[in-house]
């Protein structure tokens, strides 16, 4: 494990981005860098227009950089960069009440600058922060009448390495763990998602519960992060 403690996530810093969009965060986690935007459009997807009640929506596109990771990194969406950016919109949804926007988009860019595990939880925990910036921007343009904020959402990796639960992979981690998991959950301790998977075999109910409780210390974290950083950018 090196020197960081099993329990501990690596050193975390959320500093807003501006850009071009209303919500615009670089989150660092260790030497991963997510860039995470966050645009506003007055329109819904076709299969919402005639929804009832009238309702918001939240997505997100995802993608890895050329110069990410040391072999480049060629430019263009595939399955893994699809399933990801499915899990960051589904996540950013649970944190707001689609019916309080109706008819406005956001759409959440995550852009990893470098990549050393954890980009997933990563552009959620970050993507968090540039969507709760873009619902306040919407709400001072009068694009949005009621705070559609729910309360922060934020995800982190654990795993077992050498049999020792940990929290927090990086990519040397992360190709040594035996399990690998991301968890995502809210601010009330509620989970919105799990990944898991046994790379190397399987995994006992106490092991699991060992990770969840890792996880559910991380995110509490890496919440209050979230928080200090809007605090600073609204």
């Amino acid at each position: 494990m090196g020197r960081r403690r099993a329990d501990r996530p690596r050193r975390t810093r959320i500093e807003f981005y501006p850009t071009g969009a209303p919500g615009g965060v670089l989150i660092t986690q260790g030497r991963t860098k997510v860039l995470c935007t966050a645009s506003v459009s007055v329109e819904q997807p076709p299969w919402m227009r005639e929804a009832e009640p009238a309702r918001g929506w939240v997505t997100a596109e995802y993608g890895m950089l050329p110069g990410s990771t040391p072999e480049r990194k060629r430019r263009g969406g595939d399955g893994r960069s699809t399933e990801i950016q499915r899990l960051v919109g589904r996540s950013l949804r649970a944190a707001v009440d689609l019916e309080r926007m109706p008819g406005v988009t956001v759409t959440c860019d995550c852009d990893v600058l470098v990549a050393d595990g954890g980009t997933r939880a990563a552009s959620i925990t970050g993507g968090y922060v540039a969507l709760a910036q873009a619902v306040a921007w919407a709400r001072r343009e009068g694009l949005i009448q009621k705070n559609p904020i729910r309360g922060p959402v934020a995800a982190v990796s654990v795993g077992i390495v050498g049999g020792e639960p940990c929290v927090d992979l990086d990519y040397a981690l992360d190709a040594q763990a035996e399990v690998d998991m991301n968890v995502v959950m809210d601010h009330r301790g509620g989970f919105v998602e799990l990944q898991g998977t046994g790379e190397r075999g399987t995994f006992s109910r106490e092991q699991l519960d060992r990770l969840l409780r890792l996880a559910r210390g991380a995110i509490r974290r890496l919440i209050a992060l979230q928080r200090r950083a809007l605090r600073s950018t609204l």
